[in-house]
C-alpha cells in the first residue's frame, strides 16, 4: 500500500512556496505516495500549482474548537512546517503514525509534533523545511519546488498581459515598510529597462497600500509600467511569473514563487539577511545593504538583471 503524508503549512504566500520542496523530497523517496496539504484558503493556489501535491485541503483553525479540522484517513507521517498553534491543530485532528514539526515551535505547537533540528548545513529556510521531510524518509539533493502554471491560469493571464513583448515583473510591496525598495528606485529601473525594450509589469496584493505604492512608482516613471496589482489570483500570479524574464522585489512572497519556478529573481535586502531567506539558489543575484534599501542603486540592480536575462 502506498505511503500517505499530511503537510500542514497554512500561510503565508512566500512561506507556503518555500515549504513546497518538502513535498518534493517525499515524492522523490516515495513516488507512489499520496501527499495531502492543509493550507489557508488565501494561499491554496500555491499548493494547487505544485505537481507533488495530490490533495489540497483548505482550513482556517481558530481558538474555537468547532473550527479545528479533522483530516480523514490515516497517514504514515504528518508534518507541521509552520510551528504555530493553528498548524499544530491540523496535526491534532489527524491520525498519523509519526508527527514531526519544524524546529521553531511556538504557541504550543510542540504539543502536537516532535520538532526536527535542522542539519548544521541547512542555512536557508527551504533546506530546513526539507530536513523535516528527511526525518520521515524524504530524499533531496536539491530542493524541488514542483511549481508550474496551470493551463487554466495561463489562459486567463495572457489576455491580462495583452502583449508578448519581453517583460520583468516587479513587486514594490512587502509586509513591512522597511522591506520596501524606495519607489523612485523602481521608477529609475523601469526606465533603464525600457531603453532596452523590456517592459515592466507591477504586481502586488489587493490592498490599498500596495496599490498606492504601484501608483507612485508609475507616477515617477517616464515609461509607464503595466499595473496588475491586485488583478491576479495566486494561480494566475504563478502563470505570470512563469512568462517573465525576471522578477525584482524584496523579501516578499512573489520573490519565492519566482525562485520556485526557476525564474531569475533579484532580491533586495537590508533588515533581513539573504543567506536565510533569499530567493532559493539565487543569492548571487541578491543586493544587500545593511544601512537600508535606499542605498541599493538602480544601476546595480539593472546590471544584475541584464546579466541574468542574458544568461
Amino acid at each position: 500500500m502506498a505511503e500517505r503524508f499530511l503537510i500542514s503549512r497554512l500561510s503565508s504566500l512566500g512561506d507556503v512556496a518555500c515549504s513546497l520542496p518538502a513535498a518534493g523530497a517525499l515524492k522523490r523517496a516515495f513516488p507512489e505516495s499520496e501527499i495531502v496539504w492543509a493550507v489557508d484558503p488565501r494561499f491554496a493556489g500555491v499548493a494547487r500549482s505544485c505537481r507533488h501535491i495530490d490533495e489540497v485541503i483548505e482550513v482556517k483553525p481558530s481558538l474555537k474548537p468547532d473550527s479545528w479540522p479533522v483530516i480523514e484517513g490515516e497517514f504514515d507521517a504528518a508534518l507541521d512546517l509552520q510551528g504555530l498553534l493553528k498548524s499544530g491543530l491540523v496535526l491534532k485532528g489527524a491520525k498519523a503514525k509519526t508527527k514531526v514539526g519544524y524546529h521553531w515551535q511556538r504557541e504550543g505547537a510542540w504539543l502536537f509534533s516532535e520538532r526536527v533540528i535542522p542539519d548544521s548545513s541547512s542555512i536557508h529556510i527551504v533546506d530546513q523545511y526539507v530536513d523535516v521531510a528527511r526525518a520521515v524518509g524524504g530524499k533531496a539533493d536539491r530542493a524541488d519546488f514542483g511549481l508550474a502554471a496551470t493551463d487554466e491560469a495561463m489562459a486567463t493571464v495572457k489576455p491580462k498581459l495583452g502583449s508578448e513583448e519581453p517583460f520583468v515583473v516587479m513587486n514594490g510591496g512587502a509586509g513591512w515598510v522597511t522591506k520596501r525598495w524606495p519607489t523612485d528606485r523602481f521608477s529609475k529601473l523601469i526606465d533603464l529597462l525600457a531603453a532596452q525594450e523590456i517592459r515592466s509589469v507591477l504586481i502586488g496584493g489587493p490592498t490599498q497600500d500596495d496599490k498606492n505604492v504601484g501608483a507612485e512608482i508609475a507616477r515617477q516613471s517616464k515609461t509607464k509600467p503595466q499595473i496588475l496589482i491586485g488583478e491576479t489570483s495566486i494561480t494566475e500570479l504563478v502563470a505570470l511569473l512563469s512568462l517573465a524574464k525576471a522578477h525584482v522585489g524584496g523579501d516578499t512572497g512573489s520573490s519565492h514563487l519566482a525562485a520556485g519556478l526557476g525564474i531569475p529573481a533579484v532580491g533586495l535586502y537590508s533588515i533581513t539577511k539573504p543567506t536565510r531567506s533569499c530567493p532559493y539558489g539565487q543569492i548571487e543575484r541578491c543586493q544587500y545593504d545593511a544601512r537600508g534599501l535606499g542605498y541599493i542603486e538602480p544601476d546595480l540592480v539593472f546590471r544584475t538583471l541584464m546579466e541574468s536575462i542574458k544568461a
